[in-house]
Parts: C-alpha cells; structure tokens; sequence
C-alpha cells in the first residue's frame, strides 16, 4: 500500500508532467480550476488547485474532501502511484471503478487530453 509521502510525490510527479505538456494536452493543463484526489485506502485527501499547468497541493486533511472541487478524483493510493508512473491506463481504470472522477461535462473532454 502506498504511502501519504509517495501519493504526494506522485501528485508531484503529475504536476512536472503537466508543466511539460504540448499541444492539447498543454491546453487542457492550462485549466484553472479546484482539485481535491481523495485516497481511499488512506482515507486521506489532497486538496488544492490546478492552475498554470501544474497541481498545487494547498492541503492534506483526513477523510473524504471537505468541499466539493471542481476536479475531483478518487482512488487508491497504488493505483495513483501506478498511473502517474505509466503502469494502469486511466481510461481503463476509470471504466472498471477503480478511478473516480468528478467534473463538469466540458471539464472532462479537456481533461481526456491530458490523462
């Protein structure tokens, strides 16, 4: 099971790959908006904002998010790691229930570019 330490490096991670995104995905990591990843194994949450192409971690606070963000995503701590790191491909995650993600219709066709 992976750690609040390798979640946050990992979200760390995501973040870098954000910064160096080209074309659409460059476009849809240009969104201003809240974010909240709540690791339910952990049952811990990130919370935080996702502007200038990159993941700004605000906050870790245990339990579920306490507002509702405008990105929200929820998983296990592992398959965050394994999805940052390249191993489990979102689409397919998301598709069996091991992602959840939670955002407006429009925010979902950007964010299919960059994930």
């Amino acid at each position: 099971m992976a750690t609040i330490e390798e979640c946050r490096a990992a979200l760390g991670k995501l973040s870098d790959n954000m910064q160096g995104a080209e074309g659409d995905a460059r476009a849809a990591a240009a969104l201003d908006r809240s974010v909240s990843c709540h690791i339910t194994d952990l049952d811990v949450t990130f919370a935080g904002r996702m502007t200038g192409g990159r993941i700004e971690v605000d906050g870790t606070h245990p339990g579920p998010p306490r507002e509702k963000a405008q990105i929200g995503l929820a998983m296990a701590g592992d398959d965050l790691v394994s999805l940052v790191a390249g191993e489990l491909n979102f689409a397919s995650a998301w598709g069996t229930g091991r992602v959840r993600l939670d955002a407006s219709l429009l925010d979902l066709f950007r964010l299919r570019k960059l994930l």
